[in-house]
């Protein structure tokens, strides 16, 4: 087979999953279920609770109505067909159907990446400039940023996407994956993919090495700026938002590294996997938990949502 044959000749791959393992597929796609149903209503009422409140109306929860909606739409894009391939032990996925699934996969992982540093820069601004962040962030440089974070995000996957494209892939269809995801893909083709390599890893260094300098920059300024504040409530309030968005940092950066810097011949397949499903379906359920749990604000959004609306049609019935 030629390069760029593929489109012509090869017509689908199977998903194994963890076919591996057929004792443990019941227990996996139980999982699977009940995390992919707490993320969609989740990340679901977050949306809604931010958009119908107006104390939210404000450039931080705008933002995190952003990262809610990145979540939810990488977490679908993956989840329903892993779903099958756990109750069936294997499933096919049509070649453009496996391509369009990295490409969402991709851009949406990638514009989260610079949408966590975009969130630094906002909290830097509202502790550390206060007075000119009504000013700094309008509703236009929000709305311009986040296209920014999307155009970014998407170009970026555009261009694995292309020259993943180019590749042959032989006689060589089973993905040892739940999902078409770009490093496995390589390991699959039989076509030279150094220069895929070699992309992938420069963009995911890059990428991660931007973002990671915008949050350590932004909080390095803000833990300066609260040091200076007086032991009391406003300290407590500023640790307690901070804490939620570096949690939030942390669960996303941490399996999302280990998975595309290092090789995967530095682990196994299964823990490449497990590293996987934390970004895939773990991480887009914890982050709606994490914004609300520690943010007196959400809380009473919800309270208000409750009373104020909910409580009242119930009654009607």
């Amino acid at each position: 087979m030629t390069d760029g044959g593929n489109l012509t000749l090869l017509s689908s791959f199977i998903l194994l999953g963890f076919s591996d393992a057929p004792e443990l597929q019941t227990t996996i796609f139980t999982v699977f279920l009940s995390l992919y149903v707490l993320m969609v209503l989740g990340n679901l009422m977050m949306i809604l609770l931010i958009n119908t409140d107006p104390h939210l109306h404000i450039p931080m929860y705008f933002f995190l109505t952003h990262f809610c909606f990145i979540d939810f739409c990488l977490s679908s894009a993956i989840t329903p067909k892993a779903l099958e391939t756990f109750l069936l032990g294997r499933s096919h996925i049509s070649f453009c159907a496996c391509f369009a699934q990295m490409y969402v996969f991709l851009a949406l992982a990638v514009s989260e990446s610079f949408l966590l540093g975009v969130m630094a820069f906002d909290r830097y601004t509202a502790v550390c400039k206060p007075l000119l962040y009504t000013t700094t962030m309008t509703r236009a440089r929000c709305y311009g940023v986040m296209v920014l974070v999307y155009t970014i995000g998407f170009l970026t996957s555009l261009v694995h996407i292309t020259l993943a494209g180019r590749l042959s892939f032989c006689q060589a269809t089973s993905i040892n994956h739940f999902f078409c995801e770009l490093p496995t893909l390589l390991q699959l083709s039989c076509s030279d993919t150094h220069r895929n390599k070699v992309v992938l890893e420069t963009s995911a260094v890059f990428n991660a090495m931007v973002s990671v300098v915008m949050i350590l920059v932004s909080y390095a300024y803000i833990l300066h700026t609260v040091l200076q504040i007086p032991v009391g409530r406003r300290r407590l309030k500023v640790f307690s938002t901070c804490a939620s968005h570096l949690a939030a940092v942390t669960i996303f950066y941490a399996p999302g590294l280990l998975t595309y810097i290092l090789p995967h011949e530095a682990t196994s397949w299964d823990q490449a996997k497990l590293l996987s499903a934390c970004y895939t379906v773990l991480t887009p359920t914890l982050n709606p938990l994490i914004y609300s749990l520690r943010n007196k604000e959400v809380k009473g959004a919800l309270r208000r949502l409750w009373e104020q609306k909910l409580v009242p049609r119930l009654s009607r019935l």
